[in-house]
C-alpha cells in the first residue's frame, strides 16, 4: 500500500507545538483519505504541465506556462469515460481543456479572468470557426514580405512601470511599426497577426517569466551586481516573427486539409462560451446542473503573480496600471497582494463553504500557526498568512459553485500543487478534498505523480527539504441514487 511522505521537517524544532499539531492533524488526513491516495505512473511532469502541448499543433503556438497538456484532458476523458455532453473549465487559461474536450465531441465553456488568456483562446476560436483562404493567403504575404519594415508610422507601445526598457531600442521600433503596419488589415487578419506577437514577447525581450515576477536580463542595465541574470539569446524580431507565422500557418494546413472558398467560414464544431471575468462573479449565475465534467487547474497557493509575469502582454493589450491593480485585486487570492474578499457579500449562498473551511481543523491549525509567525516577525512576507487564509475560503467558494453546477453522477478533475511555508507543508490537496466531501462531493481518488517536487530554495536552505506532491483530484458528485442512499444511512445513524 502507498504511504505517503511524512510532512515533518527533520530541520524544525521538534519543541514546536503548534508544528506538532499540523503535522498530528495532517497525518490524520492522511489516514482518512488512504484508500484514495493512489500514485499513478502515467502522471509525469510534462502530461500534468505545458511541457507536453510543445510540439503539439496549435495548443504550442504560446507557451502558457502554468497551463497543462492536452494529453491529460483526453487521458482523463478516455479514462473516466466521458465522451459526450458538456464540460466546464472554471480557470480556462490558454483553453487547453476546452480545445481539447471539444475535439473530443464535447461543447466546452470557460471562465477566463486574465486579458491575455482570453485573447489566446479567442484567436484559436477565430482561426478554427471563421478564418478563411483569403485571410491565409494574407499570412503568407506577411510572411514573405515583412510589410511593417516599410511603414513609417509607428503606433506606439503602452508601457507599464514594470515594462519600461523591456526591447532593445530597435526591436521596439520593430514592433511599434509591425502594430500600424497591422492596422491596415482586415479585423480577423489584424487579430492573428497581433495574436503572433503576442506569442513572441518575451523571446524578443530582455525578460523572462520567473512565477512571482519578471525576471531582468543584464543587458536592459537593470539588475546589475551578484543578481545578474543572463537568458540566452534575445532573438531578432524579424526572425521571431516570422518563425511564429509560420508556424501557425504549418499547423492551421495540417488541421485543414480543404479551407472553403474566399470569404467564406471554415465549417468546424464551434468553441462554446468563454466568460471574461473571475469565476466567483460568473458561477453563481450559471444554470445549476448543466455540465457533465469540469476539468480545471486553479491558481496554485504558491505567490505567483500572473499579472506581472504577464505584464509584457498585458500592456500590449491595453492593460494600463489601475487595471493591473484591479485584475491583481480580482484574481484568486495567491499572492501576498491580495486583499481579503467579501464573500457573504459577493453570495450569501456561500455560507455552508465558509463553514466548511471556519470547522476545517487542519487548515485552521496551519492558519493559526502563519498568523504567530507574523506576530514573531519570522514570514519574508507579512501577506501570506492573508494569502493562505483568503485562497482556501475562495477555493471553498467555487467547490461550491462546482458541486451546483455538475450533474449528479458528474466527475471534477483538478490539478493543483502542495506548498509550504515558514516549515509548514500544506497538503493543498488533503484540505481541499475534505472540504469538498464536506460540501457534497465524493472523493474517488487523488492521483498522486510519482515524483515529488522540492520546496523552493529559500525554504530548504532555512528550513531543510520537504519533498511536496503534485497531485490531481477526482471528485464525484453523487449521482441521484447514491444522494437517496447516503440520506437513507444518515437517517439510520
Amino acid at each position: 500500500m502507498f504511504s505517503l511522505a511524512s510532512t515533518s521537517d527533520s530541520q524544525t524544532d521538534p519543541k514546536s507545538p503548534s508544528l506538532v499539531e499540523i503535522e498530528t492533524l495532517d497525518r490524520h488526513l492522511q489516514q482518512h483519505f488512504q484508500a484514495q491516495i493512489t500514485v499513478q505512473p502515467s502522471l509525469t511532469r510534462s502530461l500534468v504541465s505545458f511541457q507536453a502541448n510543445k510540439t503539439r499543433p496549435v495548443y504550442r503556438w504560446y507557451k502558457y506556462k502554468e497551463a497543462f497538456s492536452a494529453s491529460l484532458v483526453e487521458y482523463l476523458l478516455s479514462t473516466y469515460s466521458i465522451a459526450r455532453g458538456k464540460l466546464l473549465d472554471p480557470f480556462a487559461g490558454s483553453g487547453t481543456a476546452l480545445f481539447a474536450a471539444s475535439s473530443a465531441g464535447l461543447d466546452a465553456d470557460g471562465i477566463e479572468l486574465l486579458p491575455i488568456a482570453q485573447q489566446i483562446v479567442n484567436t484559436k476560436k477565430l482561426l478554427d470557426a471563421e478564418f478563411t483562404t483569403c485571410d491565409v493567403e494574407r499570412l503568407k504575404v506577411w510572411l514573405q514580405q515583412h510589410p511593417w519594415q516599410h511603414f513609417e508610422e509607428r503606433q506606439a507601445l503602452l508601457e507599464l512601470k514594470i515594462t519600461q526598457g523591456a526591447y532593445p531600442d530597435a526591436t521596439k521600433v520593430a514592433i511599434e511599426r509591425y502594430l500600424a503596419a497591422c492596422e491596415q488589415e482586415a479585423p480577423r487578419v489584424r487579430a492573428v497577426l497581433r495574436f503572433a506577437l503576442l506569442c513572441i514577447l518575451e523571446s524578443i525581450s530582455y525578460t523572462r517569466k520567473d512565477g512571482q515576477y519578471l525576471r531582468w536580463d543584464y543587458r536592459s542595465g537593470r539588475g546589475q551586481g551578484k543578481k545578474s541574470f543572463n537568458k540566452g539569446e534575445i532573438l531578432d524580431f524579424q526572425r521571431a516573427i516570422c518563425d511564429k507565422i509560420n508556424e501557425i500557418l504549418e499547423d492551421l494546413a495540417l488541421i485543414t486539409q480543404q479551407m472553403e472558398p474566399c470569404h467564406s467560414p471554415t465549417q468546424h464544431t464551434p468553441l462554446g462560451v468563454l466568460y471574461p471575468g473571475s469565476c466567483l462573479e460568473v458561477m453563481p449565475n450559471l444554470s445549476e446542473a448543466g455540465y457533465d465534467a469540469i476539468i480545471t487547474s486553479p491558481p496554485y497557493c504558491n505567490r505567483y503573480d500572473y499579472t506581472r509575469t504577464y505584464a509584457l502582454e498585458l500592456a500590449l493589450l491595453g492593460v494600463d496600471t489601475e487595471a493591473l491593480r484591479q485584475l491583481r485585486q480580482t484574481m484568486l487570492s495567491c499572492t501576498v497582494e491580495n486583499r481579503p474578499k467579501a464573500l457573504l457579500t459577493l453570495n450569501p449562498n456561500w455560507q455552508a463553504a465558509v463553514n466548511a473551511a471556519d470547522e476545517q481543523p487542519l487548515l485552521q491549525a496551519i492558519l493559526n500557526y502563519l498568523d504567530d509567525q507574523k506576530a514573531k516577525k519570522q514570514l519574508n512576507n507579512t501577506g501570506i498568512p492573508r494569502m493562505v487564509r483568503g485562497y482556501f475560503y475562495e477555493m471553498a467558494c467555487v467547490i461550491q459553485e462546482c458541486f451546483r453546477l455538475l450533474k449528479p453522477g458528474a466527475f471534477l478533475f483538478m490539478v493543483n500543487d502542495n506548498v509550504r511555508y515558514a516549515g509548514a507543508s500544506i497538503s493543498v490537496d488533503l484540505i481541499l478534498s475534505n472540504l469538498a466531501e464536506k460540501l457534497g462531493f465524493e472523493v474517488e481518488q487523488l492521483l498522486v505523480l510519482p515524483s515529488h517536487k522540492g520546496n523552493s530554495s529559500q525554504q530548504m536552505r532555512d528550513r531543510g527539504r520537504s519533498p511536496l506532491r503534485k497531485c490531481v483530484y477526482v471528485w464525484k458528485k453523487p449521482s441521484l441514487e447514491e444522494e437517496w442512499k447516503n440520506s437513507e444511512w444518515k437517517n439510520l445513524e
